[in-house]
């Protein structure tokens, strides 16, 4: 299964009933427009590097996310000041839904997918050296 795919399941499923009217394709298509992507494909590396670079709980958040260990939360805000209001207002609008669910959803979306992702740290065997070794400085 494609990560943007897995992304668009996790993302429907954490709005609970208000999703069940939510058109998968929409969803996918929202979510290559909001998140990093790389040919078509949602880029996990970027994506990791985009809360790392914000630093300070951002960063921490996200290396949590990263291991097998327990997953720090994320916020509903914390969506709002790393992707922006007006994209996440974008988001939203595409695939149906308000600001505040769509923000809640990606909340609890966001550190589910990183954590399939990368379970026991593959991300970091996924991505070129230059890559990895940029990402593994930012996060210790």
């Amino acid at each position: 299964m494609s990560l943007l795919k897995m992304a668009s399941e996790l993302f429907i499923k954490q709005l609970g009933g208000q999703g069940a009217g939510l058109n998968l394709s929409s969803v996918m298509t929202g979510l290559q427009q909001l998140l990093p992507t790389e040919g078509g494909e949602l880029d996990i590396p970027a994506l990791v590097q985009k809360f790392t670079g914000s630093g300070g709980g951002l960063a921490a958040m996200a290396s949590s996310w990263l291991g097998d260990g327990a997953n720090q939360s994320f916020s509903a805000a914390d969506v709002m000041g790393l992707l922006g209001q007006d994209k996440v207002s974008q988001f939203a609008d595409q695939v149906g839904v308000d600001s505040q669910a769509a923000a809640s959803g990606l909340s609890d979306m966001i550190p589910q997918l990183i954590d399939k992702a990368s379970s026991g740290g593959d991300l970091l065997s996924n991505m070129t050296g230059q890559g990895a070794s940029s990402l593994l400085g930012k996060l210790f």
